[in-house]
């Protein structure tokens, strides 16, 4: 196995592990805050660097397999970043977006993957990707991250079947129904999954013929509950947002002077949502906070830039001004 190179690789990886606990802060920013921007519904985003006794052990049994292997290079999930959605349908254009920004360099869907093989198991979509440019760049720590997408109840079976098989002390002759079990649990969390996502679409139906109410005297801020129902309607195929954003953009609508429906009925009154909408060339389908934010920007230029609500993101509003001009 060769116990030198062992130990030498280790000691690289441990050197530059303050760097990759660095890369894997940033990445977790930068992949939580391009969902945001496209209004994806989530969970959580989180992330590790590979601590170095668990880069030990991979690397070990990986020389162990191929004396000639490298670990530097060929552990890839040294900066792992974790998204998990409520449903299917938003880890595929999480997917989407993910490649839009970042350049991929390896794409695995391990659940359809199993389910080609016609049996039900460990579902979980895996990237690894590249901060870098260029037509083929090469894997390298620091730039690089593997990023887990995975639905709650994907991310539930695969820490429940990892936590009884690698930490738990299963007798040899249970693991045939252990894995029968395992197995059942995986078809019925798919079907949960599917369930799961016609819940949500009969929701969002039903929040399109709700009635809304305008803010009160304590708190004059559009509700996010009723602004959700009220974007429901006018943007009737948009995705759910995160409750939080809602709130936000509520504060964003307070800065404008918007405090009823109707003010902001009125102040869409001459938007072309579906006309902004093309001009911002979305490969998947916006989620209803962001099809807001696109038209308050349309319809309120500069001013809507410079909100205190909109610190800290005005750069990237006036590249998506510039598509649909100042309106």
């Amino acid at each position: 196995m060769g116990p030198r190179r062992l130990d030498l690789a280790v000691a690289a990886y441990t050197e530059a592990y303050p760097r990759l606990v660095a890369a894997t802060a940033e990445y977790v920013d930068r992949v939580r805050g391009i969902i945001d921007e496209a209004g994806i519904n989530y969970l959580s985003v989180t992330g590790r660097a590979k601590s170095p006794t668990s880069y030990a052990g991979k690397a070990r049994r990986l020389l162990a397999a191929d004396r000639a292997a490298d670990p530097l290079s060929e552990i890839t999930d040294q900066v792992g970043v974790r998204v998990i959605t409520y449903v299917q349908r938003d880890i595929d254009a999480v997917a989407e977006l993910l490649a839009e920004e970042l350049t991929v360099l390896d794409d695995r869907d391990l659940g359809r993957e199993t389910a080609s093989e016609g049996r039900f198991g460990y579902a979980s979509r895996h990237l690894l990707v590249s901060s870098a440019t260029g037509e083929h760049p090469a894997y390298d720590p620091v730039q690089c991250a593997s990023i887990q997408l995975r639905t709650v109840l994907q991310h539930a079976w695969a820490e429940f079947e990892h936590d009884i098989r690698y930490k738990g002390s299963v007798p040899p002759e249970q693991v045939p129904d252990l894995d029968r079990r395992f197995t059942l649990a995986a078809g019925l969390l798919e079907l949960a999954d599917r369930e799961f996502s016609a819940i949500r679409d009969r929701i969002q139906e039903g929040l399109q013929a709700r009635e809304v109410h305008d803010s009160d005297v304590e708190d004059p801020r559009l509700g996010a509950q009723d602004l959700a129902t009220f974007l429901a309607g006018r943007y009737d195929h948009a995705g759910w947002s995160r409750t939080e954003h809602y709130e936000w953009m509520g504060s964003l609508l307070l800065e404008l002077g918007i405090t009823s429906f109707d003010d902001l009925g009125e102040a869409l009154r001459a938007v072309d949502s579906q006309a902004v909408t093309a001009a911002m060339g979305y490969h998947h389908p916006p989620g209803a906070v962001r099809r807001l934010d696109d038209d308050l920007l349309a319809r309120f230029g500069e001013a809507y830039v410079g909100l205190v609500g909109n610190r800290g993101r005005a750069e990237a509003l006036r590249e998506r001004l510039a598509r649909v001009g100042d309106r």
